[in-house]
């Protein structure tokens, strides 16, 4: 196994464990944790997919990371009180 095999599993098992504790009812949605774990790892995933050029995969995941910085960023706005 090489070390971009494991950036890859450790990119999967960090969404997985958001998504399972969503499931599980132990993390909320909308939350900066969850939003935050699917950040990193859809993120790790995207750069992976991109160097590969895999374009499917790049599409899933890029989309995945833009989703998951805009719930960050909109849970950052109405913590500062800013509704958007």
């Amino acid at each position: 196994m090489h070390a971009l095999d494991v950036l890859e599993i450790v990119g999967a098992v960090t969404i997985l464990i958001a998504f399972a504790a969503a499931q599980a009812g132990r993390l909320q949605q909308r939350t900066v944790t969850y939003q935050l774990l699917n950040l990193l790892g859809s993120g790790v995933l995207a750069t992976i997919a991109a160097v590969q050029l895999s374009w499917g995969f790049l599409l899933l995941e890029g989309s995945w990371a833009v989703i998951s910085l805009l719930g960050l960023i909109n849970l950052r706005s109405r913590s500062l009180g800013h509704v958007s």
